[in-house]
């Protein structure tokens, strides 16, 4: 079983309590299914890309969604006609992923190459919310009265 504990961030994330807890959340949902097997990995400060093995599967077949903070992505095959296998080790089943997106990510595209979905995020923070400088002021003093 592969889980994370997220412990250990809490002591040094003020403020932050909300997205260890959805990560927390979007992690044991996800926990009880583990296909298609997927990685998400930070490209740069503010972009990532979630990678699905979703082999056997046409580009019509799938369908990715984005509503508000969730990404859905769903693989839906067209059913063939049976067929008699002496061993079947390659997963032709139908899925439904669920990602928790954190604020102000956004979907920016994907693309489908030898088996793998790549599904490109980027957080796009409102220049209202990003940081800024304050300058201390020492020309002025201020007095208690």
């Amino acid at each position: 079983m592969r889980t994370v504990d997220f412990t250990p961030l809490y002591r040094n994330a003020i403020g932050f309590d909300r997205l260890l807890n959805m990560m927390e959340a979007g992690n044991a949902k996800n926990a009880q299914g583990g296909y298609p097997p997927y990685n998400i990995e930070q490209q740069e400060e503010n972009k990532y890309r979630i990678t699905m093995a979703v082999a056997g599967f046409a580009e019509q077949e799938l369908e990715i969604t984005q509503q508000e903070n969730t990404l859905i992505v769903r693989g839906e095959r067209a059913e063939e006609e049976n067929k008699n296998y002496i061993y079947q080790g390659i997963a032709e089943r139908n899925f439904e992923r669920k990602f928790q997106l954190a604020d102000y990510v956004k979907v920016m595209g994907a693309v489908l190459e030898n088996g793998l979905l790549h599904v490109d995020l980027e957080r796009e923070i409102p220049q209202a919310m990003q940081p800024r400088k304050i300058e201390i002021n020492r020309n002025h003093l201020i007095e208690n009265n």
